[in-house]
């Protein structure tokens, strides 16, 4: 029961995150945002500064807690259905801070006054959120988010082998979640440079993590996913890049 009670607040944790950076992109209702802070005003050298430092932690946790010797030493410590559990505490938390502690740096880089323009970015900003939930559940969302595991556990179930899958969006490009991520990083009407900062670290951290996936499926499923990356483009329907 306390595994299980621990996934299912990892899960509620990383909702409540999500939630939060939709509105903080959106620079809607919360107190501290993109472009809004509640912090003491800094001169824009110390806010990069920050903002960049913040950018860099998440990636960094992001990217060990993936990589397969720290999963191994944590199986010391928590048993391995609490893995995915703990991974997204700690990335919820990650999250927390930078949204927490975000220094805006208002300088416009570009602004669209019309109203068509902007409702059209805006509507892209939405499409993007809905492909990250979407992706999440085309592939197992409860399993992406350590739920199932820790449910497995607690009704004594094993875990289910795993197998090579291209369900639905995943037919044409290989990492839909990661194109839905970068719509709403980039569809904005009104691009600050705090903004502009956020949106260029975040990118370079998916462009990171997608290598360092790619590696990962290339070793677990071999020839399979070599065929399968041979044929569908990574981000960007019908476009294949050598």
């Amino acid at each position: 029961m306390p595994a299980l009670l621990l996934g299912g607040f990892a899960y509620l944790m990383m909702a409540l995150f999500c939630l939060a950076s939709a509105l903080f992109l959106a620079d809607l209702w919360l107190p501290q945002t993109i472009d809004r802070g509640s912090w003491p005003s800094l001169a824009w050298p110390a806010a990069a500064a920050i903002d960049a430092a913040l950018l860099a932690l998440f990636g960094l946790q992001h990217s060990v807690m993936a990589r397969a010797g720290f999963k191994a030493w944590l199986h010391r410590m928590v048993p391995p259905p609490l893995e995915r559990a703990v991974y997204v505490i700690a990335s919820s938390l990650a999250l927390g801070l930078l949204l927490g502690v975000w220094q805006p740096i208002p300088a416009m880089i570009w602004q669209v006054h019309s109203p068509p323009g902007a409702e059209l970015l805006w509507g892209v900003y939405g499409a993007g959120w809905l492909l990250v939930l979407a992706s999440t559940w085309m592939i197992d969302h409860y399993e992406l988010f350590g739920l199932a595991q820790v449910w497995r556990s607690f009704r004594g179930l094993p875990a289910p082998p795993e197998d090579f899958r291209t369900p639905y969006l995943y037919r044409y490009v290989r990492h839909p979640l990661y194109l839905g991520w970068l719509l709403v990083f980039w569809a904005t009407p009104a691009m600050s440079a705090g903004h502009l900062l956020f949106a260029a670290g975040m990118s370079v951290y998916i462009l990171i993590g997608m290598a360092h996936e790619e590696r990962d499926l290339l070793r677990l499923f071999g020839d399979a996913y070599r065929s399968y990356r041979a044929r569908v483009p990574a981000l960007i329907p019908g476009l294949k890049l050598r």
